[in-house]
């Protein structure tokens, strides 16, 4: 290492080291060595420094800021991968049971009407009726291994003219898979009022042996799956009929019935 002697006021060079004079800091190897500042040369990849320790907490709470996003991206993209993961299962799940199951819709229609208590000649034109109608209704579950469990809360109604006439409710029943089952229904209505223009569309449509209705089916039902029953779901049914006369042999002269079903009912 060559050692090269500056005056005494010059200002040392980036990464050197500043001796004091020998006879203030230590005493010298070298007795006859002249007094004064010397200034030693080191390489500068030889040049170590320590942080203050405050310096090295503030680098510390910096690095652990800078890194605090990259941990909550780390927790967002785990938490999508979840999320895609369940939906791909559930995807494949279903496709499995649909392949194994094949379902579909049953099919319902109206087979029959029989109407009382729909008096239009009554001597006060304005008096209010007391309809009834007795209503069978043909489901036909066509599915090789689905069985649809009917429960409690169905409503079944009957209108003309947005007017509803009289409502009742469906049977409680199980119908398993392959199988066509008629029911049932006494829909009554108490007091009905109609408006003298609808009473005088009723009884023209009596002569022209052709009065329109509109049913209205709402069930509550359950799919049996092999031996899993599934959650409830609504079979919703709307139905426009129309028959020749208002009474008990009532015959339907039109018919045609819409359903859908609501999966979260």
């Amino acid at each position: 290492m060559n050692d090269r002697v500056y005056p005494k006021d010059s200002p040392p060079l980036y990464g050197e080291f500043k001796t004091m004079p020998s006879h203030e800091a230590t005493v010298s190897s070298n007795p006859s060595a002249p007094t004064g500042t010397y200034v030693v040369q080191i390489p500068k990849n030889q040049v170590y420094r320590l942080p203050p320790p405050e310096n090295a907490r503030l680098y510390e709470e910096y690095t652990r800021r800078k890194n605090r996003p990259f941990r909550c991206c780390c927790c967002l993209c785990w938490f999508i991968s979840i999320v895609f993961a369940l939906v791909v299962l559930i995807g494949i799940a279903a496709g499995v049971l649909y392949l194994i199951f094949r379902p579909k819709a049953p099919d319902y229609a109206i087979e029959s009407v029989a109407v009382k208590g729909m008096n239009l000649t009554s001597p006060s034109f304005s008096a209010a009726i007391s309809p009834e109608f007795d209503v069978a209704v043909r489901a036909d579950n066509g599915n090789a291994k689905i069985g649809i469990y009917y429960e409690e809360g169905s409503s079944v109604e009957m209108f003309y003219n947005d007017v509803r006439l009289c409502d009742g409710a469906l049977p409680v029943f199980y119908q398993p898979s392959n199988n066509v089952t008629v029911f049932d229904t006494v829909l009554k209505g108490d007091g009905i009022e109609l408006t003298a223009s609808d009473r005088v569309a009723l009884v023209n449509a009596v002569i022209e042996q052709s009065v329109p209705f509109t049913l209205k089916l709402r069930a509550p039902v359950r799919i049996k799956l092999g031996i899993v029953k599934m959650w409830k779901i609504n079979v919703k049914v709307d139905c426009d009929v129309t028959v020749d006369q208002l009474t008990a042999r009532a015959r339907i002269v039109k018919k045609d019935c819409s359903y859908g079903v609501d999966l979260w009912g």
